[in-house]
């Protein structure tokens, strides 16, 4: 989220550009996202060879020794950020353009990885060395004011508040997941070394990104001593694929930086036949587009049997059932109107994740969490594809605080109910006895096929009324006519001393 400081300093940065005559808003955005890239290639290299020594493994560093640079052999430190950008104005421009750029076109061995797919033709677009110079500037004091562990997600905080400023944001249904929302729900999945993970809408892969870290956190042992598992993360454990190649690039890079070698990140339009996956990943996170363009000849028909609708948040719900293999998970994020839509795409739907697969727990969400760029009432959706049904009840949570007040500032607040909420899903036996007035609770599935399929927390938690007693009417009116007594006498001592 970018506020206050932050904010100025981005607007700041976007003024250099401007000023400086690059004026393209997708311009900016991607020459923005190639320079924290390089900025963040340095300290991921140095955050790596430090983990390897700890851990007592061999780690080469890309900036060690001479590096080749097309036909000539330069210096590889003086390719890192740390480095270049003490040097005068002209030397870092030069730098920049006929080594350190080329360099990261050419990062990646593998011809065929995500990051060289989208990084072979990226363009240095800066002018001047003046200009250069001043956006290094203004990147080191964002770097400086976000700090400690957030500075790995300045990207897409930039990224996002970028889209807001040039209005694009929404328009095909473009809204960055808030980062705590998207550790929750890798939370309550708790994915394994050998899941294979995907999310069909990556975007800036966000739920890739942060499943990562999570598995680097609470399995480092089992992964990085095991050469097996080390290799499946580094390789074939994150699939990712968008419709936007700017999304794509940034998601690219993005997971490099944070250790994941070659991740798989494709163009692709998830809900088309370009998409063959069935049966493929044991868990998907994802928060697909809840609007925006959609070429109703272009959808593949194995979803339109599931539920004929144009609406995206349906079709990406039938499409996440397709592409689970038997006993993989999901986590989504779906609109309100998901739960309780009365037309026959939306029962339907519901009924394929109730009756035919097992539905586990539906997290409402205030409507103040995708602010200050969309109001709606989102919910989390958790389930496991079986194919032959499995639910018999339904966990719900009736989220009221997520950490960050519901306006459109999103400041820190005391109340979050998100530590709770990962706690009791861990413990669900817990949760077996408690009254449908408690904040979670279960409903059977009998009740909820009663109630035609909805899923609408409201449609089964129970108001608690408590009798409130008041003073007697002869008692308020004398309260009354004392208070009134008080007023006259004021005004007639203020008429006095006029």
């Amino acid at each position: 989220m970018i506020t206050g400081e932050l904010k100025n300093k981005i607007d700041a940065l976007w003024e250099i550009f401007w000023t400086g005559g690059l004026t393209n808003p997708l311009d900016v955005i991607e020459q923005i996202t190639y320079l924290m890239f390089i900025h963040d290639l340095d300290e991921s290299d140095d955050r790596s060879a430090k983990e390897s020594v700890m851990l007592g493994l061999p780690y080469q560093s890309i900036f060690s020794g001479e590096v080749q640079i097309g036909e000539r052999t330069v210096d590889g430190n003086q390719l890192k950020w740390s480095v270049f950008h003490d040097f005068p104005a002209a030397r870092m421009y030069s730098v920049m353009q006929d080594m350190v750029f080329p360099f990261i076109k050419n990062l990646h061995d593998d011809k065929n990885s995500a990051y060289s797919k989208y990084m072979s033709d990226a363009i240095f677009k800066l002018p001047t060395p003046l200009m250069l110079s001043k956006v290094v500037d203004a990147l080191d004091g964002i770097y400086d004011l976000m700090g400690g562990p957030q500075a790995g997600d300045v990207r897409g905080d930039v990224y996002e508040y970028l889209l807001a400023k040039i209005a694009t944001a929404g328009v095909n249904g473009q809204f960055r997941t808030p980062r705590h929302i998207i550790r929750m729900m890798v939370e309550l999945m708790d994915p394994g070394a050998d899941d294979v993970i995907c999310d069909p809408a990556c975007g800036t892969s966000g739920f890739l990104v942060t499943a990562g870290e999570y598995l680097k956190e609470t399995r480092k042992e089992e992964i990085f001593f095991d050469r097996r598992k080390k290799a499946h993360y580094m390789n074939r454990m994150f699939h990712g694929y968008d419709m936007d190649r700017t999304m794509l690039r940034i998601g690219a890079m993005n997971m490099m930086t944070h250790g994941i070698d070659n991740p798989f990140i494709e163009y692709r339009d998830s809900l088309s036949d370009q998409n063959p996956d069935r049966d493929a990943y044991s868990l998907i996170l994802a928060n697909p587009p809840f609007k925006g363009s959609l070429d109703a000849d272009t959808v593949s028909p194995d979803l339109l049997k599931v539920c004929k609708t144009k609406k995206t948040e349906l079709l990406f719900l039938a499409l996440f059932l397709r592409m689970l293999r038997v006993g993989g998970r999901c986590a989504c994020i779906v609109p309100d109107g998901v739960l309780f839509g009365s037309s026959t795409a939306h029962k339907a739907i519901r009924k394929e994740l109730i009756e035919n697969n097992r539905l586990e727990a539906v997290i409402s969400m205030p409507s103040g969490v995708f602010k200050p760029y969309a109001g709606v009432s989102t919910a989390v959706l958790v389930f496991t594809k079986t194919g032959h049904g499995g639910t018999d009840n339904v966990w719900f949570y009736d989220m009221h605080a997520d950490g960050f007040s519901l306006d459109d500032k999103r400041t820190p607040v005391k109340e979050n109910d998100i530590p709770d909420i990962v706690a009791r899903f861990r413990s669900l036996e817990a949760e077996a006895d408690r009254k449908r007035t408690e904040q979670s609770f279960f409903v059977p599935k009998a009740e909820i096929v009663e109630n035609g399929y909805d899923l609408s927390i409201n449609k089964y938690k129970q108001t608690e009324y408590k009798p409130v007693e008041y003073p007697p009417t002869s008692e308020l009116l004398a309260e009354l006519n004392e208070i009134e007594m008080e007023i006259t006498k004021a005004l007639a001592e203020l008429e006095e001393m006029v």
